[in-house]
């Protein structure tokens, strides 16, 4: 019973040690139990339910998954402290000051990840550059990317192609050291030294979400909007139909689209104007239509 018991003790210390190491070099992390998913309860989970929008955290407990991750070791160990039974630890993804992107090589599926990795880049011209690699206990791949800080790149499952999930904002990547039920995760050799490398641009906007169908309402007329035309104004459309949490990514997508068709210099305002009306102030407009032109520029096929 001794063994047994120190076991998990022992798992605990060793996962808070490599926690501790990942908070050092800027990545955020909450403790994990051998499910991989987060091992502190939510606090909310019983009832009465809570009344108005979901909290993150704002109650000032633990237990509410990636909104606990800190870098801040005290935190981190405070974390790990009210989860003893914690084997590992998650490292959440999308925030700064590394804007963490993972791509996740599942084994689990009829389909290879890897070749369907493959098949995209040579389809949209782009190479995955040295970064961190962390190998699963069934034998899959994470490799860890970055993305700008003014994109927010979802959570997606199987959507950039069968066997391929992409961990973003509000997701976690089991970080290496972890011990789950089905065996440990490591660095892979000769990676364990880099840093998580820049997403590539052509592999980024795949990573955004598909435009939608744009809602009825309100936009500017013909008259003000001629870049394009039809075409120029279901961007701004597209722009306008954004809701909250989504109007950064929805206008780098329309930008990105612009700049790529030839239109993006004379569309801008348009679009930055129908990012003002959404609730974007015209800075962070700016500022993400000016990374959607460094985006694209420089992107006419190789020989």
């Amino acid at each position: 019973m001794a063994t047994t018991d120190r076991y998990p003790r022992q798992a605990t210390t060793l996962a808070l040690a490599h926690a501790l190491s990942a908070a050092e070099r800027g990545l955020a992390v909450i403790p994990l139990s051998r499910t991989k998913l987060p091992a502190l309860r939510s606090p909310h989970r019983d009832p009465p339910e809570p009344v108005g929008p979901p909290c993150h955290g704002e109650c000032g407990r633990f237990g509410h998954g990636v909104y606990d991750a800190s870098t801040d070791p005290a935190r981190v160990r405070e974390l790990f402290a009210a989860a003893p039974w914690a084997t590992g630890y998650g490292i959440a993804c999308g925030l700064p000051p590394h804007h963490l992107i993972g791509v996740d090589l599942d084994t689990k599926s009829d389909t290879d990840s890897t070749a369907a990795l493959r098949e995209l880049a040579l389809r949209h011209l782009f190479t995955i550059p040295p970064t961190i690699v962390v190998l699963t206990p069934s034998g899959g791949r994470h490799l860890w990317l970055t993305g700008p800080p003014d994109v927010v790149v979802p959570n997606s499952a199987g959507r950039l192609a069968p066997g391929i999930d992409i961990r973003g904002a509000g997701g976690y990547l089991v970080g290496p050291g972890s011990r789950t039920a089905h065996g440990a995760y490591s660095t892979a050799p000769g990676t364990a030294h880099l840093t998580p490398a820049p997403c590539p641009r052509s592999l980024l906007r795949l990573l955004l979400p598909p435009p939608r169908s744009p809602r009825p309402g309100p936009g500017p007329s013909p008259a003000t909007t001629t870049a394009g035309g039809a075409h120029g104004r279901g961007l701004v459309q597209f722009v306008l139909a954004a809701h909250e949490g989504q109007r950064n990514t929805r206008l780098f997508w329309a930008a990105c689209r612009a700049y790529e068709d030839g239109i993006g210099p004379e569309l801008s305002e348009d679009l930055i104007d129908a990012a003002v009306r959404t609730g974007l102030t015209a800075r962070e407009a700016r500022a993400t239509v000016a990374s959607a032109a460094r985006m694209t520029r420089d992107t006419t096929p190789r020989a």
